[in-house]
């Protein structure tokens, strides 16, 4: 895997470096000093995994990771850092694994182990969704989902054919199916491919369209940013 190494301060720099050179599976391709450095550094590397320090001047650990996970095909994010703190963003943010510094040898071998078992399942999605209705198993093809959205303790799965409600949480589904939906809140899902428009209503909040779905999920704050790189990209 290839693997780039972000952090403002050159000693912890050179500690993963000297980590990352005694393993086999993974190669230190690049190291940034900053967010600014480290969103460069990945469009220019393409690296598999990304370990990113969170205090950093400038463009922060937490916002570079947000913007590189908005990209078609984003890094695996693994957060390395002396704050625990920030371990609500890491979850958040969907990061594979936190370190928290002086980084050990064997809890950086679990993280690059978690990381490329991420990266696997990725690339190798499943084509489909099943949902219960009544006695009914239906296969709901992902190409055909428009949206998904957090209903209780359930998720609901806006399709071509329809809807239908499934016990999965959107974390695990963002999961199971790699970069093929964009987060535009806590609560939804987005699929990348048929997301249409960003607009703000009369109320102020701004929603986003979707291809082929009447629903217009709100964006966050914290997601806004990204919802306008997808629809640039």
């Amino acid at each position: 895997m290839k693997v780039l190494v972000v952090d403002d301060e050159t000693p912890a720099v050179r500690r993963l470096e000297r980590l990352l050179s005694a393993r086999d599976d993974a190669v230190c391709v690049g190291a940034a000093h900053n967010g600014e450095q480290a969103l460069d550094a990945a469009a220019r590397l393409r690296p598999d995994v990304v370990l990113m320090d969170v205090e950093m001047p400038g463009i922060d650990g937490v916002e570079a990771a947000h913007r590189l996970q908005s990209q078609t095909s984003p890094p695996a994010i693994i957060f390395v850092t002396a704050f625990e703190r920030y371990a609500v963003d890491a979850f958040d943010l969907q990061a594979v694994d936190y370190l928290v510094k002086p980084v050990r040898a064997e809890r950086l071998g679990q993280a690059l182990e978690r990381a490329a078992a991420a990266k696997s399942r990725a690339s190798t999605g499943p084509a489909t969704l099943s949902a219960r209705l009544g006695e009914r198993l239906l296969a709901i093809r992902v190409a055909d989902i428009r949206l998904l959205q957090a209903e209780d303790k359930y998720t609901c799965v806006h399709h071509l054919g329809g809807e239908a409600l499934i016990e999965d949480s959107l974390l695990s589904l963002e999961d199971r199916f790699g970069d093929r939906f964009l987060r535009v809140h806590r609560s939804a899902l987005v699929s990348r491919r048929h997301l249409r428009a960003l607009f703000r209503d009369e109320q102020g909040h701004d929603r986003v369209e979707i291809d082929d779905c009447p629903i217009q999920p709100e964006v966050s704050r914290r997601n806004l940013a990204a919802v306008r790189r997808a629809l640039q990209s």
